[in-house]
């Protein structure tokens, strides 16, 4: 197996034609189809998740969510439909129950629904016998099913009753029914009269209340199954009207309803194309429509149908309800905050983009940036988009008139190529704007791609190549040889190849500056789907129709991968050469150890549902993208098995710059200027308004001030009345409280008097009452101290009790707590064990089949293997004396080396003697020039000789033969001349470039001296430096002679050795000098030398190229003639027979009257 895996990371698009395909799992958090799996999208956090689909479906149905939000079940084409339900709240989304319709042979189902409490489950299984299936899900049992339509009835839809777990309602054509479940059966409740009314869909508004959408534009209610009233679309503001009779047509101008959900304020429906009307209640137990949500028109679009006019799937509403999600029939997400409606007062509301803009048709073609995080696709929906794979985002869009085939983007990310019906057109990736450059006269182009270096790109055009340059958009190769249509195309990493397959079952190689086949596989069994180099570019991979990936080398086929009936339709290789991926025509992407191995060893991957077009990697392997005929771009994160990312060599640097057109940055500079002149003026007059309401402002603050002035001084005057008011009142309180206090003291002491007496005789009372309530006291402490020892015993007896009584519970909760956790678990590893033994039985049933094959062929190959042991051992013995002989030889060559070396040395003085050999080689050129002459004279004279032998025919068919093998021994005299002188010319270039890299040696020894010199150059200005520096403290000294003097003499034992230093000095620079000049002679010797050896390579590629373009010529010319005389033997040929049978009829004429016939006949 490889150690390298991919891993699904991000995926844009929207798999449609599957039932309720957009649900909510929570606030932010929707599922939805794509592809071959279920994708949780989370919109805060704008990161995937994904639920794959079973290996061997035929492709998703439909989707239920549970009322819970915990499970969803995935229905599933296929021989035997299934449907699967998977916990969401796991991570992986852990597949719990896989449920069928039992001994029934069903193909699909067309729709689900969960009851309210998640238990049941109910399917609508499709024609031709239009079944629902009631099961108890969790223990795989269909507890009921019940026929519910028929080939011209069929059903649309089905659901629970969300108060009444045992009630569901059933619509579609002429279809509209209530079952209930009782006694073991689903029992019709409800016979409306509704065979000629098309319903596409219904919700539950309340526990008896149904309303109903139909294709004609009618709301039906129904109350208790039947039909009741029929809410009026055509009114703004919608009132309820009768019943009409239940064959009656709407208006033709009034649109589908497609799709209707019901939530806590009313209900929301599609409203035809692009529509979503909210309808809420009245207190008059009706509906008054509210708001109506519309789908914005694309600024980008060129289609003659607009985005608004888009049909609806499917709606769904969050948990909380605050936001609405749609689906469209072409493939596209939107959503609207319910939150805002109350703010928002406008009067066309529109919805958003939930993630992206999506492809609604096939893609095309697809292609990856260098320098940045950027992917181009084309799609036959007119589009072509680029993407951010690093943010996930949609960088730019825009439709077309026609449909894109191809597309690819220049490394620099700046450029785009598009391949169109009627032409190739060069395009500019702007800020906001795909704007076309330049257009190329290439029709129906399938395929393009640029140059790695970007400064050339190719183009197909049917069963030719053309190649183009970037800088002069000049045609600068055709490269034909292809019978049939080119469906892939690939440039090697230098750019100097080019490989291309084809529909015919060509694979050819191509030198992209010459335009000639290097190499060529035809194998025209197979046609050929794509191709892609390895990361060497030495061998080269394949995929076609015979259901095998091929690693073509040198013309040969090396290694063949079987593809397990399954076709290869797309291949990449990745840049570190570890891993080679390949798409199918199933939708599944594998991944294959390289080098190839022998056997069948790979990682399927469910990707897509529909047969993979192009498959690419980006430069650094660090992501793998693919496209499909769903409309789908899937972006896989390539990891090592332990789930880290691939360490590449390279690291690239993404760079941010865009192009702008000067004519848009001056517009953009105008409009600038205008806004801001706008806001000078705008400010102007904001302030001149804030100057006039300062005015007024002062004005009135002005007058509120003089008001409240006025007023505070009326306060004034009453609060001082209203003082002297209160001191009046105030000596009046304190002259009748003075009398109060002398009266109330007068009370007081007879008052004291009175109740003195008194307490004495309490005090008494008192005594007596203390003495009886210490006798009381007494006797109660002892009648507490007796229940307080019974209540100890007590409380000691009860919980001695209670605590064995509690043991025994707890034990018993314990057990009975064991006991559910051993049931759940044993219902988990019998879940896990079945869905674990079914697949090992599956591989292990795959592996004996495998095995079994491999046994009776390794039983054949064992004797073939015995018989080639027995040889090889001989051999072995062979080689043994072999590489005795050879350590022989070894020994005599090292010997022979080292006379070598002296010969070398040798060799080295004789550089001067090449002068004259490139004089006799000059010699030589001017001799084969004489000779290309003579040949020239000799085609002359063949080619007037082949015109008379055309016109004398059979009397010179000897001289032809003759002139034949005479230009044959006069080309191989040539043919044998030249490449005697260029083998002379080849040994002289050895010789040369030996004599060179002697040079270079010499050289190099020089440059080590001189770099010594240099060094001992450093170290003398140091010390000049140091000497200066000296020098100048010296100075300090001036008027001191003797720390003068002794400074000197430090200087002097410093810096001058003992030694006669002059001598050296001279002698040093004497030394320098020659050296110099003889470093001076060497490095004239060695240019010159350079620029002979330079100069003789040239003129000896002329040569060599010349005498080459001549042979080339006159073996052409001499295939011509080859040619020509078979043409003319053949037609002596012919005209002999005719001369016979001329002859024989003349003859066979007079004899009798049936000779004719009989010589018609022979």
């Amino acid at each position: 197996m490889t150690s390298v895996v991919a891993q699904s990371h991000f995926i844009f698009g929207l798999r449609t034609g599957v039932s309720n395909n957009l649900c909510f799992f929570d606030e932010q958090t929707v599922v939805f189809p794509c592809g071959n799996s279920c994708v949780c999208f989370n919109t805060v956090q704008r990161c995937q998740r994904f639920i794959p689909g079973s290996e061997k479906s035929q492709g998703m149905r439909s989707l239920a969510i549970s009322a819970n939000r915990r499970y969803l079940a995935v229905s599933e084409c296929g021989e035997k439909a299934t449907i699967t339900v998977f916990d969401l709240q796991h991570e992986q989304g852990r597949k719990r129950k896989v449920l069928t319709a039992g001994d029934m042979l069903v193909e699909e189902f067309v729709c689900m629904a969960f009851s309210p409490d998640s238990k049941y489950l109910i399917g609508q299984t499709g024609g031709p016998e239009w079944k629902l299936i009631f099961w108890l899900w969790e223990k795989q049992k269909v507890l009921a099913t019940v026929k519910t339509g028929n080939s011209n009835n069929s059903v649309t839809q089905v659901s629970f009753n969300p108060y009444n777990n045992m009630q569901l309602c059933v619509s579609g054509t002429g279809v509209f029914k209530l079952f209930r479940y009782s006694e073991g059966a689903l029992k019709q409740s409800s016979f409306p009269k509704v065979e000629s009314i098309n319903f596409l869909c219904h919700t539950w508004m309340t526990e008896e209340r149904v309303i109903a959408g139909t294709d004609t534009g009618r709301l039906l209610v129904f109350e208790s199954g039947d039909l009741r009233r029929e809410i009026n679309m055509a009114a703004k503001a919608v009132q309820e009207q009768p019943d009409r009779s239940e064959g009656a047509v709407g208006s033709p101008n009034v649109p589908r309803i497609t799709a209707i959900l019901s939530y806590s304020k009313g209900f929301a429906c599609s409203l035809g194309s692009g529509i979503v009307c909210l309808f809420e209640k009245n207190e008059e137990d009706g509906y008054r429509r509210s708001k109506e949500i519309q789908i914005p028109p694309d600024p980008y679009s060129n289609e003659l149908t607009p985005a608004e006019s888009q049909e609806i799937d499917t709606m769904c509403i969050s948990p909380a309800e605050e936001t609405l999600a749609i689906s469209t029939d072409r493939g596209q997400l939107y959503s609207f905050s319910l939150s805002s409606l109350e703010i928002n007062k406008e009067e066309h509301i529109h919805f958003e983009f939930l993630l992206q803009p999506f492809h609604s048709k096939s893609i095309t073609g697809l292609s990856v940036c260098i320098r940045k995080p950027l992917v181009a696709t084309s799609s036959l929906d007119h589009s072509v988009r680029i993407w951010n794979y690093d943010t996930k985002v949609l960088e730019l869009y825009k439709e077309f008139q026609e449909e894109a085939y191809s597309v690819a983007l220049h490394p620099t990310g700046l450029f785009i190529l598009v391949g169109f019906s009627d032409k190739l057109r060069l395009m500019n990736l702007l800020i906001d704007d795909i704007r076309t450059f330049k257009e190329f006269t290439v029709r129906g182009c399938r395929e393009c791609a640029f140059s790695h270096g970007g400064h050339m790109f190719a183009a197909v055009n049917g069963n030719v190549i053309h190649i183009y340059s970037v800088t002069y958009f000049e045609n600068i190769l055709n490269l034909k040889g292809h019978n049939g249509k080119v469906r892939g195309i690939e440039w090697s990493l230098d750019d100097s190849r080019l490989v291309s397959c084809g529909m015919d079952g060509a694979v050819y190689e191509w030198n992209t500056q010459t335009g000639k086949r290097e190499s060529e596989s035809v194998l025209k069994s197979c046609s050929y789907t794509d191709v892609a180099f390895s990361s060497d570019c030495k061998t080269i991979l394949a995929v076609g129709t015979d259901l095998t990936l091929k690693e073509i080398q040198d013309c040969q086929v090396l290694r063949e991968v079987p593809g397990d009936e399954v076709a290869h339709t797309a291949v990449a290789v990745s840049h570190s050469g570890r891993v080679v991926f390949t798409g199918t025509s199933s939708g599944t992407i594998r991944a294959i150890k390289y080098p190839l191995p022998l056997q069948k060893e790979w990682i399927m991957y469910q990707a897509h549902c529909g047969p993979i077009t192009k498959m690419v990697i980006t430069f650094d392997d660090q992501f793998l993208f693919t496209v499909s005929e769903d409309g789908c771009l899937l972006m896989w994160k390539v990891i090592d098995k332990d789930g880290r990312e691939l360490k590449s060599s390279r690291q690239i640097i993404h760079t941010e710059e865009i192009l702008v057109t000067k004519s848009d940055l001056e517009e953009k500079t105008q409009n600038m200027l205008e806004l801001k002149m706008r806001l000078e003026e705008l400010q102007m007059e904001n302030e001149y308004q804030l100057r006039l309401k300062d005015m007024s402002y002062n004005e009135k603050m002005k007058e509120l001030s003089d008001k409240f002035t006025q007023q505070i001084e009326s306060l004034k005057t009453t609060q001082q009345i209203m003082k002297t008011e209160m001191e009046k009142q105030e000596r009046e309180h304190q002259k009748s409280s003075a009398e109060l206090t002398v009266k109330n003291s007068k009370e007081m002491k007879d008052l004291e008097v009175s109740y003195s007496q008194k307490l004495i005789v309490e005090h008494e009372r008192y005594q007596d009452l203390q003495q009886k309530n210490q006798r009381m006291q007494e006797d109660y402490e002892k009648q507490l101290k007796d229940a307080e020892e019974r209540k100890v015993q007590s409380l000691q007896e009860l919980t001695q009790l209670y605590e064995a009584k509690l043991q025994e519970k707890t034990q018993l909760l314990e057990a009975q707590q064991q006991i559910r956790e051993f049931k759940e678990i044993i219902k988990q590893v019998e879940e896990d064990e079945e869905r674990k033994i079914h697949d090992i039985q599956i591989k292990y049933e795959k592996k004996l089949h495998t095995e079994k094959e491999i046994n009776t062929n390794l039983k054949g190959e064992t004797g073939l293997m015995t018989q080639k042991f027995y040889s090889l051992q001989r051999q072995i013995d062979d080689r043994c004396t072999d590489i005795n002989k050879l350590k022989q030889e070894r020994q005599r060559l090292l010997g022979l080396i080292r006379s070598l070396e002296s010969d070398i040395e040798d060799l080295k003085r004789q550089i001067s003697g090449h002068e004259k050999t490139n004089q006799d080689k000059d010699k030589t050129i001017s001799g084969l020039k004489k000779k290309n002459q003579e040949l020239e004279k000799l085609k002359f004279v063949l080619d007037f000789q082949l015109n008379e032998l055309k016109k004398q025919t059979e009397p010179q068919q000897d001289d032809i033969t003759e002139k034949k093998e005479r230009i044959h021994q006069v080309c191989v005299c040539v043919c044998v001349c030249l490449e005697e002188e260029l083998v002379q010319i080849d040994h002289s270039n050895t010789q040369l470039k030996l004599a060179v890299s002697d040079l270079r040696l010499k050289l190099r020894t020089r440059d080590k001296e001189m770099h010594k010199e240099m060094q001992k150059v450093k170290d003398l200005e140091t010390h000049l430096q140091r000497l200066k520096s000296d020098l100048h403290n010296c100075v300090g000294f001036i008027q001191d002679p003797r720390k003068l003097k002794d400074s000197v003499q430090t200087i002097y034992a410093r810096y001058v050795p003992q030694t006669d230093g002059a001598e050296k000095s001279s002698v040093d620079e004497d030394i320098q000098r020659a050296f110099g000049r003889h470093r001076d002679h060497l490095e004239r010797t060695v240019n010159s030398l350079k620029t002979r050896l330079a100069k003789s390579a040239e003129e000896h590629e002329k040569v060599y190229v010349k005498i080459m373009k001549e042979n080339v010529s006159l073996i052409t010319e001499i295939n011509e003639l080859r040619k020509e005389l078979r043409l003319v033997r053949t037609q002596v040929k012919d005209y002999k027979v005719q001369l016979a049978t001329f002859k024989k009829s003349n003859k066979s004429r007079p004899n009798s009257e049936n000779g004719p016939k009989r010589g018609d006949q022979t």
